[in-house]
């Protein structure tokens, strides 16, 4: 897969590919990185890329013409590619996001700066307005970063295992089950004995469990927008009950 990111700061996407996953996905050309410098194509001989609002106001915004150009350059180069627009007033981005973004036969991230960019910009060369969230950064740069991160990990054989991104938190609406590694003893804090049964079906249970334990104290949310299976729905009526033994015993106490 194919990610071209538009910038006025294109060596940040050179650090950004140059470790872990992303760098070893781009050496066996399972995906491509490159930048476009924005500042390319601006009209002047100071390479503006900004301007005052009209209608005044505090801050700059983006050009249109130079945006434009870097949008076309990066067409074409990928004619199918779908172009996004990184601002804060975007769909905001999460797992089903990012699985929808890799069936895309590339990405263009245009990379706003300033207090945003020109709003012609956006009726007509954008396909997409994506958010990381409800907060505002100095650049659209490191969201772009995220997206391709999220996104290329999801494409089969870039991550180690074929399970790996299954398995993943959100993937399947909850959070990861809880992981350990070796010392099996760290300070007094033994790793569950179930892990080391070799009880692959009891393993299984109990990181469901661990999964939906996790979930519902971090991210309750996410267990109310999803269906429950047969055996998620098992574990949860089974803590209803040992939590209604304690109300009672404690009751019975006073």
């Amino acid at each position: 897969m194919n990610f071209i990111a538009l910038t006025i700061f294109p060596e940040m996407f050179s650090v950004f590919s140059g470790y872990g996953i992303i760098r070893k996905a781009i050496e066996e050309k399972k995906i491509f990185v490159s930048a476009i410098n924005i500042r390319d194509f601006a009209q002047d001989k100071h390479r503006v890329t900004d301007d005052r609002p009209y209608g005044g106001g505090c801050g700059m915004v983006m050009k249109p013409e130079p945006l434009a150009g870097a949008i076309q350059a990066a067409k074409d180069k990928l004619p199918s590619a779908k172009t996004i627009l990184l601002t804060p007033a975007g769909r905001v981005f999460n797992h089903n996001l990012a699985g929808e973004l890799g069936c895309c036969d590339g990405l263009i991230l245009v990379c706003g700066r300033y207090e945003g960019v020109d709003e012609r910009i956006c009726h007509n060369l954008i396909d997409l307005e994506v958010s990381l969230g409800d907060y505002v950064m100095t650049g659209g740069e490191l969201a772009a970063m995220v997206i391709i991160d999220a996104v290329a990990r999801l494409i089969p054989g870039i991550l180690g295992s074929t399970d790996s991104a299954q398995q993943d938190s959100f993937s399947g609406g909850l959070l990861e089950h809880a992981q350990y590694t070796r010392p099996q003893n760290f300070e007094g804090d033994e790793v569950p004995e179930v892990l080391l049964s070799g009880h692959h079906k009891e393993i299984q249970k109990f990181r469901l469990e661990t999964s939906l334990i996790r979930t519902f104290l971090k991210r309750k949310d996410l267990l109310e927008k999803r269906p429950l299976n047969n055996q998620e729905r098992i574990i949860l009526e089974k803590w209803c009950r040992d939590i209604k033994k304690i109300i009672n015993f404690n009751h019975g106490e006073q």
